[in-house]
């Protein structure tokens, strides 16, 4: 699935073992889609910020910060993925949410930002990388689909992908993706980024495994579907 080109050349992988994942991996972690819709409509009145780098986007594509960098007041630096700090914190928002604190604690890792992500219908987000945004890098964003839909096509490395609500998923957005929501209702993603431990490590070679054998029997890689 991954498209060597599209790896960046630099220091060596801090985790090597992980070079070898597919560029998605369905992880073996399920959550509730109604309870999960249930926090979200809690912060239905929240405060959404625009995504900062608008150049990746075209329609409407906004973010809530659930876990923030500490001391941060200005609303584009509480949505920011990687603004170089070590020290996070959860914020109002995710304060109001029993679910969403529950699904973070589910992950025996370290957590530095956590956002809802909306992008709204008849929005898209242009093919793009995210820097050094792999596990063997450190540095693994998991996406948890909320709200999500037949009409939404996001693409990795050109192949699209299926994810559905309450599913968990590593990404490894180092490579080429993208997203068209050519549907009538938002799709919203809890999107969250970890440091990769033994403990992640393992659940994402246990979830490749999962795939290759689902591929070795015939079925779809990892939701991958041709379209």
């Amino acid at each position: 699935m991954r498209i060597e080109q599209s790896r960046q050349e630099g220091a060596p992988p801090e985790r090597a073992r992980l070079s070898s994942l597919p560029d998605r991996v369905r992880l073996p972690l399920l959550f509730d889609p109604a309870r999960l819709q249930s926090d979200l409509a809690r912060l239905s009145g929240g405060d959404w910020t625009a995504h900062f780098v608008p150049q990746h986007y075209e329609g409407e594509w906004s973010a809530l910060p659930l876990r923030a960098p500490a001391g941060a007041t200005h609303p584009v630096m509480r949505i920011a993925a990687n603004p170089g700090t070590s020290d996070w914190a959860p914020t109002e928002w995710l304060d109001s949410c029993p679910y969403f604190r529950a699904v973070l604690g589910r992950f025996r890792c370290s957590i530095e930002g956590a956002r809802l992500l909306r992008l709204s219908p008849g929005s898209l987000i242009r093919e793009h990388r995210d820097e050094r945004l792999a596990a063997e890098w450190g540095h693994a964003r998991i996406h948890i689909p909320i709200v999500t839909g037949d009409a939404v096509d996001f693409r990795l490395n050109g192949v699209r992908l299926r994810m559905a609500p309450g599913e968990t998923w590593y990404l490894r957005l180092a490579d080429p993706h993208s997203v068209a929501n050519r549907g009538t209702a938002e799709r919203v993603h809890l999107v969250i980024d970890t440091l990769v431990n033994d403990w992640l490590e393992a659940l994402l070679c246990t979830g490749a495994r999962g795939s290759r054998q689902a591929s070795a029997r015939g079925g779809p890689l990892d939701g991958a579907a041709a379209g």
